[in-house]
């Protein structure tokens, strides 16, 4: 490691050691362990609230509330949903340090939310994937409230909408759009899901894609020989899932949906696919992108020659693009990371650098620094009807997130 980088890494110990030392912060970590059957509660009301992509209406009302009764200042819902609130620095142009997790879950509208504990353990739909990173989120405010603690850059708490599907990190795009938060956010601490031994600093892209194809459709008899959708797209399917996939940059292709036709004896008039691709190279998922239009318009080209005299007995198609996150990376030596493996060291936590789509893509695509971090306690089931969570030992992570937090932040004697 250079003498430059042992320094700094030096420097961050001592920075977290000296603020874990002082009686404020001490009490504001104890806060976690002792509110433990407060915690679930939040976590419970939160999971039962539907919030579906696009959705999340209810559920931002919810956590506006709390963020109010929690002493948070400029509380509000942004123009797409995201709710935020702040907790003031002594800075007068102070910067900020951004808390954030997404409110959004992956359930359609509709899905029953059977939300119970059942020998310790909370079960249900999105209670860990994204509730416990937005009760983490409540509990460091709570934290902060019941133990002040004079930081000098501001903490802005951000409920999120749009992570989950289709909807594109749309909350975080959004948010870092604003100039006045792309501008003043130094650091971005992302929550999501559970545990506390992972630390994400390299942000997994992904593109994702409606294939359609049409035809004049027809009976299954009388109309035999038209252009079939179904099995154009089936060939199309087939020949892209030939396509290579090197294994670094590790890369993956997927059809996740396949749609079309009505009955046994009708020659669908359309059909469609949803294909996920996902690298940490661009130029990997540009490649494949090649490859799965390649694929179509072979495919289309092949069953339509004969008809092509008459143009309403050809076959069609349209590739859409429904989602598109960036790959990138957290760049080395960067401070945000120097802390967290500080507080790691100092709690006694042991984690590993990881890759993943969260809402930290964001952020790090605009070479911003950010990290995504876990809410604690276990889970299992994510993005299932039979999810769960085990909040034993929530508070190791809660910790690790507010000393993170205040030492980005700066806390003076």
């Amino acid at each position: 490691m250079p003498t430059t980088a042992k320094l700094e890494a030096s420097r961050a110990q001592q920075e977290v050691e000296r603020l874990a030392a002082l009686p404020a912060v001490r009490r504001a970590l104890a806060w976690f362990a002792a509110h433990e059957p407060h915690l679930r509660r939040w976590q419970v009301e939160l999971a039962r609230i539907p919030a579906p992509p696009f959705s999340e209406a209810a559920r931002g009302e919810w956590l506006r509330a709390r963020f109010a009764e929690l002493g948070l200042e400029d509380v509000h819902l942004d123009s797409v949903g995201n709710v935020l609130g702040i907790r003031r620095g002594t800075e007068k142009r102070a910067t900020h340090v951004a808390i954030t997790a997404h409110i959004d879950t992956v359930f359609p509208a509709g899905t029953p939310l059977d939300i119970r504990e059942e020998g310790g353990k909370l079960c249900g739909p999105g209670i860990s994937d994204n509730a416990s990173g937005v009760t983490a989120l409540l509990a460091v405010a709570a934290a902060l409230a019941d133990s002040p603690i004079p930081h000098s850059a501001n903490i802005l708490l951000v409920g999120n909408v749009g992570e989950e599907g289709e909807g594109d990190l749309r909350g975080m795009r959004h948010l870092f759009s604003d100039p006045r938060w792309k501008d003043s956010i130094a650091h971005t601490l992302v929550l999501d899901g559970s545990g506390a031994d992972t630390i994400v600093t390299q942000a997994l892209g992904s593109r994702r894609f409606e294939v359609t194809v049409r035809g004049p459709g027809g009976h299954s008899w009388s109309d035999f020989g038209a252009p079939n959708p179904i099995v154009i797209l089936s060939r199309a399917i087939s020949s892209f899932s030939r396509a290579k996939l090197p294994a670094e940059p590790r890369t993956s292709a997927s059809v996740g949906v396949i749609q079309g036709g009505t009955s046994v004896n009708t020659i669908p008039e359309s059909a469609s696919a949803r294909v996920d691709i996902r690298s940490t190279s661009s130029q990997e998922m540009e490649r494949l992108e090649r490859a799965l239009r390649a694929a179509v318009e072979a495919a289309v080209a092949e069953d339509t020659a004969p008809q092509r005299r008459n143009p309403k007995l050809c076959a069609s198609f349209e590739i859409a693009s429904i989602g598109s996150r960036p790959a990138a990376e957290l760049r080395e030596g960067a401070r945000i990371l120097e802390v967290v493996r500080a507080v790691d060291a100092h709690l006694g936590n042991t984690a590993r650098l990881h890759r993943a789509s969260t809402d930290a893509n964001i952020p790090l695509a605009l070479s911003l620094e950010a990290v995504s971090l876990g809410a604690g306690g276990s889970g299992g089931g994510a993005h299932t009807l039979h999810e769960w969570y085990d909040p034993t030992g929530r508070e190791l992570a809660l910790q690790r997130i507010l000393l993170a937090a205040l030492t980005l932040a700066g806390v003076k004697e």
